[in-house]
């Protein structure tokens, strides 16, 4: 076994603190610092961080973001002894990781972690760890005091795939949302319906979260999160700007933490979050009933009067104000409504504005319609509609 090592834990979040006690457990010396002035257990904590490194062997580094790396690394730069290893177990932009890592030089060595509080205090974390060789057997023993190491490239790299390897985890909890609401507008009790979800795809995040879940709460729901929904919108945010790629996740993931009134809440939260109002739902309804009925009094109740309903007809771009577009209704259904189908396929509400789409099978024509949607004194109406017809 190795000698233990100073280590100096500047962050003590969630998953800081996870990790200064593990360590601590494990024989090592450590001196935590937060900002907060959060205590990890019984680990020893100072009020500065450059007290914190001024001993240390390995300076660990969890903090929540970039920016806040760069400039807590920055303000100890000075005291960290010359021979000591920067280790950043933070999830940052690989622009971020580079410049850390160039800053650094082979002193850098950068350690996202896959897994949460609970696999840190196991020892059952996977670590992603770019760096140089040495400076890798330095800190060898502290990651492996964490869990298991997959050695990456470079520092960017494994930023990178951090972010990469927390999208699933974001589309998992987007898809337990998603099939608990459905579940609810079934009518099915909630935990009949997680007992069947535990059992397929997503059966590791059900167990790991069913007392967040669960209908009533366990006593565990109202434990402290391991990781908050704050934190993962963060980390799909900044992987939407570093890969310059829409990513949804980010936004709803935001409009969850919204809706739970705190972005501290664990990601289960997420998964309990309401659907969308009916409210929201109406002008759309009313839209089904102009199609269904041909009555265009229903898209009058459907959309403002200033809106425009566009796309491309016969091969040429159009947009009708409202009244063009009623004019193109009888006020009586079409011969083969029996046989027309139209599925609302997307809502997202940002606030006093929201999105929708839909599809509608009209015969031998389906159609892609884009709307967005605004609430006013009057309720939610439709604001402009967009389309695609497929011939």
């Amino acid at each position: 076994m190795k000698t233990p090592q100073t280590i100096a834990v500047l962050g003590l979040g969630h998953l800081g603190s996870a990790i200064a006690i593990r360590l601590a457990e494990q024989d090592h010396h450590v001196i935590g610092w937060t900002r907060s002035g959060r205590v990890a257990g019984s680990v020893e904590t100072v009020g500065e961080p450059s007290v914190a490194v001024e001993k240390a062997d390995v300076v660990l580094v969890c903090l929540f973001d970039g920016p806040a790396c760069l400039e807590v690394l920055d303000r100890v730069r000075e005291s960290v002894r010359p021979d000591a290893i920067v280790l950043n177990t933070s999830t940052i932009a690989p622009d971020e990781a580079a410049e850390l890592a160039r800053q650094f030089g082979p002193r850098y060595v950068h350690a996202p972690i896959l897994g949460s509080v609970g696999a840190i205090a196991g020892g059952a974390a996977r670590i992603l760890v770019a760096g140089d060789a040495e400076a890798f057997d330095v800190v060898q023993p502290v990651l492996e005091a964490l869990g298991g190491v997959l050695r990456i490239a470079d520092a960017a790299t494994a930023a990178a795939l951090k972010l990469v390897a927390n999208a699933s985890l974001a589309g998992a909890v987007l898809a337990l949302r998603d099939a608990s609401q459905q579940a609810e507008a079934l009518g099915l009790a909630r935990n009949e319906a997680l007992d069947v979800l535990e059992l397929g795809q997503l059966g590791g995040l059900v167990a790991r979260k069913r007392g967040f879940l669960a209908e009533p709460p366990s006593v565990s729901a109202t434990a402290e999160a391991e990781f908050t929904i704050g934190a993962l919108a963060k980390d799909m945010a900044v992987l939407a700007a570093a890969s310059g790629r829409p990513l949804p996740a980010a936004a709803e993931l935001r409009d969850a933490a919204g809706l739970a009134g705190t972005s501290e809440a664990d990601i289960a939260v997420a998964v309990t979050t309401p659907g969308v109002d009916e409210a929201v739902l109406a002008p759309l309804h009313a839209y089904i009933r102009g199609h269904a009925t041909g009555d265009a009094r229903h898209f009058r109740d459907a959309f403002l009067a200033t809106a425009h309903v566009e796309g491309i007809r016969d091969g040429a771009f159009v947009s009708w104000p409202l009244d063009d577009y009623c004019a193109l209704f009888t006020g009586h259904p079409a011969p083969d409504e029996a046989t027309r189908t139209r599925r609302i396929d997307s809502v997202r509400v940002h606030g006093t504005v929201a999105s929708a789409s839909m599809t509608l099978h009209h015969g031998t024509d389906t159609f892609t319609d884009v709307f967005l949607l605004v609430r006013g004194e009057g309720g939610w109406r439709i604001a402009n509609k967009a389309y695609h017809r497929h011939g």
